[in-house]
């Protein structure tokens, strides 16, 4: 069972490169966690949430359908978990959850209509779910625009914050620099680059090659194909021509099947050209068609975490109604998110959202999750994070080679990295949209 934990913070003062950041950020991408969402003035629409009676609506939008149906079910399901779970503890604030399922169907446009949906016609106090960047980005403005909560629960590209999302998955400098950090401690020289051809990886390559090079590691190449297409033939002869030392992947969904055949199509092993991913985690592995024994994948928690939490987390999943049977970062992350959601409320004392905005600034919200005792950044609205590599064993679980050595805070706009220049960061961010 996950505690939550509040206790008052000193007064946090803006720094002149928060405030510089913030013009940026405003040019390109929307405002920070911290500022007025853009549609405030017009008003805090009125909210049409019901808090009268004994129970409270929340919305779970995930792609049940589509390509990325095969990891977005998981995190639908776990969701219901941690929602029955909730409601068996009591609920919050005495209310038991009342959850509405939608199905994003791998479908941007669909995203942002069942958002609005759920917003304006169900009338939830919160919405939970997505997985890739684009998602993301369609529900985006719509929770903005009506004030509503959005808690998104899988690593992403970073340079981003907003009033009215929560982000309990990674940003970059929680997942992709770490894994940057693994392959220079392996002595990697030579690495190529293959990912889905949208927002996530492109962005998140971008940031790559800037590291790679502060590192000393020559990128020899960098592949993209479409989220909804699998055919890696063409791209991954380019990688077996190549050479590399490794393979950084940033593919998402059932588009890692097609990649991971055209690898071993090609002649490719983790012996010779081994693979670090950033999608394929402990459900993704046994689906990939192909054993992948020997590659390796960076996330903030594996199923073979040692924590205080994880034992318990793993056997009442195992145990719920239709369970995969293993866990994963990306739906542990998912169950973090209803916790945090829980814990802001009771630190407002109320489901406005402004009153959990300032609440999350005021206090400091912390939850005892199977990754360990996160907390919630207030003004960026991350949550601090361990960093870890695995390798893939022959169970399709990950032996953990690399940790970080404490938790990482949250930096999605990598201000503390003096290889990301300031142009470059206002570039990415106009570029992300």
């Amino acid at each position: 069972m996950i505690t939550t934990h509040r206790k008052r913070l000193r007064a946090i003062l803006a720094t002149g490169a928060l405030v510089t950041s913030a013009a940026l950020v405003l040019s390109g991408c929307g405002s920070r966690a911290g500022d007025a969402a853009p549609s405030e003035s017009a008003a805090a629409a009125e909210s049409c949430v019901d808090t009268s009676g004994d129970t409270i609506k929340l919305g779970f939008l995930n792609s049940l359908t589509g390509g990325m149906a095969i990891s977005e079910k998981t995190v639908s399901n776990v969701l219901h978990m941690a929602a029955d779970e909730i409601n068996a503890d009591g609920g919050i604030l005495g209310k038991q959850i009342e959850y509405i399922q939608e199905d994003g169907a791998t479908d941007w446009p669909t995203f942002a209509e069942k958002t609005e949906k759920l917003l304006t016609q169900d009338c939830v106090a919160a919405i939970f779910g997505g997985w890739t960047s684009s998602s993301r980005k369609a529900v985006k403005p719509v929770v903005e625009e009506h004030n509503g909560l959005f808690f998104y629960p899988v690593q992403y590209e970073g340079l981003e914050a907003s009033p009215n999302i929560y982000y309990t998955g990674a940003t970059t400098n929680q997942q992709i620099i770490p894994a940057m950090d693994f392959l220079a401690s392996q002595g990697v020289k030579t690495l190529f680059l293959a990912g889905s051809d949208y927002v996530f990886p492109r962005t998140a390559n971008a940031i790559i090659k800037l590291y790679a090079e502060e590192l000393g590691i020559e990128i020899v190449g960098e592949e993209y194909v479409p989220l909804d297409k699998d055919d890696w033939t063409t791209q991954v002869a380019k990688i077996a021509a190549a050479k590399p030392d490794f393979i950084f992947n940033t593919i998402n969904g059932s588009s890692n099947v097609g990649f991971i055949k055209a690898y071993y199509d090609a002649g490719l092993t983790p012996e010779t050209t081994p693979i670090i991913s950033v999608s394929i985690a402990e459900e993704e592995a046994p689906a990939m068609g192909h054993e992948v024994t020997g590659n390796y994948a960076s996330w903030n928690y594996f199923q073979s975490l040692d924590t205080p939490n994880n034992p318990a987390f793993i056997e009442a999943w195992k145990a719920y109604p239709g369970s995969s049977g293993v866990t994963s970062d990306p739906m542990e992350a998912a169950y973090i998110s209803l916790y945090l959601y829980k814990a802001l409320v009771e630190a407002a004392g109320s489901f406005d959202v402004d009153a959990i905005n300032d609440a999350a600034v005021d206090n400091e919200i912390t939850v005892d999750a199977p990754e360990g005792v996160v907390t919630l950044d207030g003004e960026n609205h991350h949550i601090s994070k361990p960093g870890h590599i695995g390798k893939i064993n022959a169970d399709n679980q990950f032996d953990i080679v690399w940790a970080s050595d404490e938790f990482i805070e949250p930096d999605p706009y990598l201000e503390e990295y003096d290889w990301f220049p300031e142009n470059v960061r206002k570039s990415l961010v106009a570029a992300a949209g």
